[in-house]
């Protein structure tokens, strides 16, 4: 048994690692879900998402293969991470950025944000986070297209396509008219957005079909997301903006599942933890609707992610220090 001092000093050894054993099926699930989300958005640019991801994954592999082959560890850990890490990036970047930038900010990714801090659990950002950070302010003008366009608005000018308009028409037929509502038609489409964006907007239907996976093998506290969801709707919908639009537009189911949720990156106490959601929530909100930011979330995200050394040493005073 380790005695009281012991404890603290294990704690303050490792303060970003959340898991002592990281789950390989955990990675893999991500990457599933990170997978046919691009799929969905590959159907609709010629396959150009899957180029992204192409080039993506196989300068993770790379990085990954360099750090071990350099530091003459004897074999490349086979968990996954790297792969998902370079899957969930892929999921933040626009469907037609230029496969080099896409492989520099993957290799800034893994040799910078991960194993420079000691690899799976033990960084201190989001990796895929600090490589969409990393790529945004490097070629800002690659992001320009995405950012420029808007999904689609409530009766606003753009039509939704074919398949929208008969999914909306079916609804209202066999169930809104019962209740005297009519659904626009492009909420429809933001589920099947086929113009330049990101590609988690691009294919957000397949992920949310991935949550739930996510959820029912518990890759994540699904708690976590919830509370940031709600808190985040609770802004939109008194301050006035579609509430609709505000959760299935902007990327904002993505940072809540993949950014907000992650372990490595998130406070150990579930009070720590809420804090954090609803705190992410509330900047999510202020940077999207008072900052001017369409992505706002990923923005709150990162300026969490580096305050987490701080809220984890708070959390070591207040409910660990005493053990016995």
């Amino acid at each position: 048994m380790f005695d009281k001092l012991e404890k603290e000093t294990i704690l303050q050894l490792k303060p970003q690692i959340n898991r002592a054993n990281p789950s390989a099926l955990r990675m893999w699930l991500v990457s599933l879900c990170a997978f046919v989300t691009i799929i969905q958005s590959s159907l609709s640019d010629s396959f150009s998402s899957l180029l992204v991801a192409f080039a993506a994954v196989s300068m993770a592999e790379l990085a990954e293969f360099l750090f071990y082959f350099r530091t003459e560890k004897q074999a490349m850990p086979k968990d996954g991470s790297a792969i998902a890490s370079a899957f969930i990036l892929t999921l933040l970047l626009p469907n037609c950025l230029n496969p080099l930038y896409v492989a520099l900010g993957v290799f800034f990714t893994m040799l910078v944000v991960k194993y420079s801090f000691g690899g799976l659990g033990a960084n201190w950002l989001n990796p895929a986070l600090g490589g969409w950070l990393f790529i945004r302010f490097s070629w800002p003008a690659a992001f320009e297209e995405a950012l420029n366009v808007n999904p689609p608005s409530i009766g606003g000018a753009n039509s939704a396509n074919n398949i929208s308009s008969w999914i909306s028409d079916t609804l209202n037929t066999s169930i809104f008219h019962v209740f005297g509502v009519e659904l626009p038609k492009n909420y429809i489409e933001l589920f099947a957005y086929s113009g330049s964006g990101l590609i988690i907007d691009r294919g957000l239907f397949a992920f949310l079909l991935g949550t739930i996976i996510l959820g029912a093998f518990q890759v994540s506290r699904i708690w976590i997301p919830v509370a940031y969801l709600c808190f985040y709707a609770f802004l939109v919908k008194v301050s006035g903006n579609d509430l609709f639009l505000g959760l299935f537009s902007g990327s904002i189911i993505v940072a809540a599942f993949l950014l907000v949720a992650d372990s490595a990156t998130s406070p150990k106490s579930r009070a720590g933890s809420l804090i954090v959601a609803i705190l992410a929530g509330f900047l999510s909100w202020l940077f999207r609707y008072h900052g001017g930011e369409p992505y706002g979330a990923f923005f709150a995200v990162a300026l969490l992610n580096a305050l987490v050394p701080v809220i984890r040493r708070i959390e070591t005073h207040l409910f660990y220090r005493g053990m016995a």
